[in-house]
Parts: C-alpha cells; structure tokens; sequence
C-alpha cells in the first residue's frame, strides 16, 4: 500500500534545548499509530511538525509524497485544508459559530459544504441536539467531540490526535477512539494519535514510544 505519511531523521530543537532529534515514521493506507511518551518529550510538538504548523531544524516530513518541510506556509496551509484533520487537545473551537459551523468548516474550506454529511458526524458523536449551541455552552468533553467532528468531517487522508480523549468519561472515550479507528479504515487514511491513555492506544494497530533520541517499540 501506498506510504502516506513519511517522517525521516526528525529533529526539533529550541535554543540549545533539544525537544527530540532522529525521529523516523512511516504509515500506509488505512493504518493507525500511536505514540506514547512521557510528558514534556515533544509528542504535541511532533504532531505540529507532521502538520506544518510548526518548523523542523532536521529531517523531512512527506505526506502523500508531498515534503512539506519546503513548501511555503501559504502552501502548507492548502495542504492541510486538502489532506489533514487534526484533533487538537485545546479543541480550537471558533467562539462565534455554532457546533454544526464549526464542524462543517473544513467543506466550507474548500468549497463543498454538505449539511448531511455533518450531521452525520455530529449523530456519530453524539451531539446532534447541540447542532445550533455555541462553544461557550459547552462542556470540555462535549467541546473535544466538536473537534474530532470536525478533524473527520472531510475524510482526510491523515489524521493527527492530540490527546482526543482527555476531557471524556471512559465510556464516551471508548465510543469516539472506536469511530475514529472505523473511520480510518473505512476510508483509507492514516492516523497518529499522540495520548497518555493506554486504552486509547490499545485501538491502534502500532504503539511506539517517543524519546528524546527518537521513537522505539
């Protein structure tokens, strides 16, 4: 199967501190990795150097054979509307749209809004009764099952999760690490999951480690 994801020799450094360096990952088609680390090793930092959104010091990031590490922000940014879902762990929710809004953003984006596909997801994370409530309303946990929504909402090709499952019961957490791993396999994409949830981790078909000297079994 086609690699869609391709990392190489990935460093990352601030100042004279050293976040991580010599990180190497490949993914496929329809394959789900997680990454564990303890904290402050760089497991966000990683996800926002795979997305662009943050700048490497060493090494390559290719997604769909695409190296993002030379392509200009402006560039960046149409890929990841095009290529990318990202479940960020502090939700970046827009305060003035409404939840069904916010998770259809990313068809608005790129110019095909569909109104049932959102409330598709919006049913699949349990949250089709808020479809007209703002982010102020919310809750913590119902406010991360916005952003998965929306991460899914446009079947990227790969997907990055920072801690989805941090602010939800165990019961919800299953429910939406399940919807997430159908939805990659279901549509051929890739997923990284970054967490400190082994029952998280326990969905994806690979568990690594980062460290500081790269990621390991």
């Amino acid at each position: 199967m086609p690699d869609l994801l391709q990392i190489r020799s990935l460093a990352k450094r601030y100042g004279e501190s050293t976040v991580f360096r010599n990180v190497s990952l490949t993914l496929c088609e329809g394959e789900f990795v997680a990454i564990l680390g303890e904290s402050g090793v760089g497991k966000s930092t990683l996800l926002n150097c795979i997305a662009g959104l943050d700048t490497v010091d060493d090494g390559s990031v290719h997604i769909a054979g695409t190296d993002i590490t030379h392509l200009t922000e402006a560039q960046q940014a149409i890929l990841r509307r095009t290529q990318l879902g990202f479940v960020f762990q502090a939700f970046h929710v827009l305060p003035h749209l409404s939840v069904a809004d916010n998770v259809g953003l990313p068809l608005l984006l790129q110019g095909r809004p569909d109104d049932t596909r959102v409330r598709t997801l919006l049913d699949a994370v349990g949250l089709a009764a808020l479809a007209e409530r703002l982010p102020r309303t919310l809750s913590g946990g119902q406010l991360q099952r916005v952003a998965l929504a929306r991460a899914l909402v446009h079947q990227p090709k790969l997907i990055l999760a920072d801690e989805p499952t941090g602010n939800l019961d165990p019961e919800t957490a299953e429910r939406m690490m399940a919807l997430l791993a159908a939805q990659v396999r279901e549509h051929g994409a890739a997923c990284v999951l970054v967490t400190h949830s082994q029952h998280a981790a326990a969905h994806a078909d690979r568990v690594l480690t980062l460290r500081q000297d790269g990621i390991a079994p």
